[in-house]
């Protein structure tokens, strides 16, 4: 039998403020998967690490890649509209849900 693909990923951000917020951002994306897909994640200081293992072969370990990894770059944007405009929405504080 061969073992299933599987990719380490070792992102390093400015701050470790600023990377607890992204390991936060995309946790909830890495609880509820398929079968046959596993994602593990550890916060370590400004590090991110991410342990991927797809049963299911290498093109959909590459599609979950691109997708975790859209998942960072969509939760660093917010964070960097979030630095440039503390105030929340139209002024006004944080928004209230």
């Amino acid at each position: 039998m061969r073992p299933a693909p599987e990719a380490h990923l070792r992102l390093a951000f400015r701050s470790e403020e600023e990377a607890r917020a992204i390991h936060e951002a995309i946790r909830p994306d890495n609880e509820l998967l398929p079968q046959g897909l596993s994602i593990e994640g550890a916060l370590s200081g400004r590090v991110v690490e991410l342990h991927v293992v797809c049963e299911k072969g290498l093109e959909s370990l590459w599609a979950t890649l691109d997708d975790l990894l859209a998942c960072v770059q969509a939760a660093e944007r917010a964070l960097e509209q979030v630095k440039q405009d503390p105030s929340g929405p139209e002024g006004g504080g944080p928004a209230r849900i």
